[in-house]
């Protein structure tokens, strides 16, 4: 079984910063693609950030600038810098990554997994 579990996420004022992290963990050949996504109270949810095995990086125009990700192959793990920060930003976070595990009918599967979320508010 593969497992995310995020962690960072807090109450913080505008103008602050906040670091999410999110750990992979579990039967793991390899990890291609990892994000993170938020979803705020009656929308839905969106892409905030996501970045290939090989660095290669992707943001929304609403957090160019402010949000970095990055990741650290070795211990399957993304990160998500988030510097001045918006009351807008206030959201439920997800991890996610695109994950090739054994299987035992085929050899290998790919799935993609989601971490249960963290809750990020910005006060203004």
């Amino acid at each position: 079984q593969v497992q995310l579990v995020e962690s960072g996420g807090g109450l913080v004022q505008a103008g602050g910063s906040l670091r999410l992290s999110c750990v992979a963990s579990g039967n793991i050949l390899s990890i291609n693609t990892m994000g993170w996504y938020r979803q705020a109270p009656g929308k839905q949810r969106e892409l905030v950030a996501t970045i290939t095995s090989g660095g290669g990086t992707n943001y929304a125009d609403s957090v160019k600038g402010r949000f970095a990700i990055s990741r650290d192959n070795a211990k399957n793990t993304v990160y998500l810098q988030m510097d001045s920060l918006k009351p807008e930003d206030t959201a439920v976070y997800y991890c996610n990554a695109d994950i090739k595990s054994p299987s035992p009918l085929t050899g290998w599967s790919r799935g993609t997994y989601w971490g249960q979320g963290t809750q990020v508010t910005v006060s203004s």
